[in-house]
Order: C-alpha cells, then sequence, then structure tokens
C-alpha cells in the first residue's frame, strides 16, 4: 500500500500564487514518476505537470511559465509551485505516483486531492 497526502491548495487572487505539496508513504521501494493532475466541475481530468525519478519535467501548454514541478526522491515529496494564477486555473488537484512497492509490485496511487480556487 502506498498512500499520497496532498497539502496546500485554497483562494487565492488572480495573479497571486500558491504551492502544493504530496508526501508518499508506505511500501515503496521506488517512485519511477508524480505528477499533478487537476479536475475542473463539469471536465475531464487533466495532467498538469509530471516529473520523473531523473527530474525529467513535462507540463500542460496552459500552465508552461507559470507551474513548477519539483521532487525530493530522499523524502518521496513532490511540489507544485503555482505563479501567477487565473481563474481557468480553478480546480481540485491531485497527487499522483507510479513505481514498485517492496513486495516488488507495480503501483499508481492518488492523493485526496485538493481544492484550488483562484478569484478574479
Amino acid at each position: 500500500q502506498v498512500q499520497l497526502v496532498e497539502s496546500g491548495g485554497g483562494l487565492v487572487q488572480a495573479g497571486g500564487s500558491l504551492r502544493l505539496s504530496c508526501a508518499a508513504s508506505g511500501n515503496i521501494f521506488v517512485i519511477s514518476a508524480m505528477g499533478w493532475y487537476r479536475q475542473a466541475p463539469g471536465k475531464q481530468r487533466e495532467l498538469v505537470a509530471q516529473i520523473t525519478r531523473g527530474g525529467s519535467t513535462g507540463y500542460a501548454d496552459s500552465v508552461k511559465g507559470r507551474f513548477t514541478i519539483s521532487r525530493d526522491n530522499a523524502k518521496n515529496t513532490a511540489l507544485l509551485k503555482m505563479n501567477s494564477l487565473k481563474p481557468e486555473d480553478t480546480a481540485v488537484y491531485s497527487c499522483n505516483a507510479a513505481g514498485v512497492t517492496t513486495s516488488n509490485q507495480p503501483f499508481n496511487s492518488w492523493g485526496q486531492g485538493t481544492q484550488v480556487t483562484v478569484s478574479s
């Protein structure tokens, strides 16, 4: 079992910044990739940012230049820094981690989600 706990999020005015944190725990041998997804009301969940164990990153076009994802492999944590937030960034943000457990089983785990609301 691998659990993800998110923190951060909240209400911010347009142009402001927020930081989301994700901590993974449990029977983790290695986490290959960590990412942040978001889902706005009435819309499908979309990938916001992803980072590999080696530090390679990928971003949705809508957040490039504004969001930055990073991770600490030793602590099994990921951080999403969000700057220049826009009302269209309002959504529930969820952390995802994929890897292998200490029992040599693959896992793909999700956090409970955290609300980000950007007011205009």
